[in-house]
């Protein structure tokens, strides 16, 4: 049953999370290293992911032998990277097989769907009910979906020089995320006793 009071909370917190709207200078910079992003591809294939995390996260990821804060950790590293190539300049991922898509990697993942975002939706679950959560996704995709369809008018309102600013800043701004998912996770994943770990196999 919809509970509208739960619906906006989770609606806000992934919001938060997903921050799609501090994600446009990185899509900016995508953009300009020659990379297409297909806003409903990476709109549906977001959609798909946040749902499988929903109903079966924890169980998804106990197949591999691997806990939540494990797979957070490994999230943060990916957005350090990737808030580094914003700041320095410098090209840390380079595109495998002459790809000119980046609507999989790393828009849909980690980008909205990332480690922050799934382990944010397995927290819910403990909270609020799955039907409120699915809706709270879809209100959000919807609205990724707009940012990402207007990211070059976007861009064109910043210009050149907004653009640098914005990815100066919102680089750094990603970093701190980065640091602060890592600070959070990597001691619950070193506390974790080692047959708790092996129990998840």
């Amino acid at each position: 049953m919809i509970n509208f009071k739960e619906l906006l909370s989770v609606t806000l917190v992934l919001f938060s999370v997903i921050d799609i709207i501090g994600s446009v200078p990185i899509l900016i910079d995508l953009k300009k290293k020659g990379l297409k992003i297909e806003a409903a591809k990476a709109s549906l294939i977001s959609l798909a992911i946040m749902s499988l995390f929903l109903y079966g996260g924890k169980s998804l990821l106990s197949l591999f032998g691997v806990d939540v804060e494990s797979f957070a950790v490994a999230g943060a590293i990916i957005l350090f990277l990737m808030g580094m190539e914003m700041v320095l300049g410098v090209r840390i991922f380079h595109d495998q097989a002459n790809t000119k898509s980046g609507t999989i990697v790393p828009v849909a993942f980690p980008l909205i769907a990332g480690a922050g975002t799934m382990t944010t939706i397995i927290a819910l679950r403990a909270d609020y009910q799955a039907l409120n959560i699915q809706l709270g996704i879809a209100l959000n995709i919807i609205f990724v979906f707009l940012v990402l369809r207007s990211s070059d008018w976007i861009g064109e309102k910043l210009g050149e020089g907004g653009a640098n600013v914005l990815r100066k800043v919102f680089g750094i701004i990603l970093l701190a995320i980065a640091i602060k998912l890592f600070q959070d996770n990597f001691h619950l994943m070193v506390a974790r006793p080692p047959d708790a770990a092996s129990g998840l196999r």
